[in-house]
């Protein structure tokens, strides 16, 4: 996993989707410890590919996406919109 030292872009609103904070609750595990990794340029748990898509995207305003597993592997994604206006956090199966 590669983590970046310093990044910064807006997050915008954060929400979330109700599956989402069902499962963060049942791991006793905050959204903010994800929002955190995300907004720092960890994009977590993708594929080299994506990791070199997100850096690219945030070059050039692009959407970013980056993906956690919880202490009980249910995967969660984050997603900041381009117009990084709005940062959503859910599970795939909600998108």
């Amino acid at each position: 996993m590669k983590i970046k030292k310093v990044v910064s872009f807006p997050l915008g609103q954060v929400v979330a989707t109700p599956a989402a904070l069902a499962a963060l609750e049942k791991t006793g595990q905050s959204a903010t410890e994800f929002i955190e990794q995300h907004s720092k340029g960890n994009w977590g748990v993708v594929p080299e590919e994506d990791w070199k898509a997100n850096d690219e995207a945030l070059k050039i305003g692009e959407r970013l996406l980056s993906a956690y597993s919880l202490r009980d592997n249910t995967k969660i994604w984050i997603i900041t919109e381009r117009s990084r206006d709005v940062t959503t956090i859910l599970l795939p199966e909600d998108y």
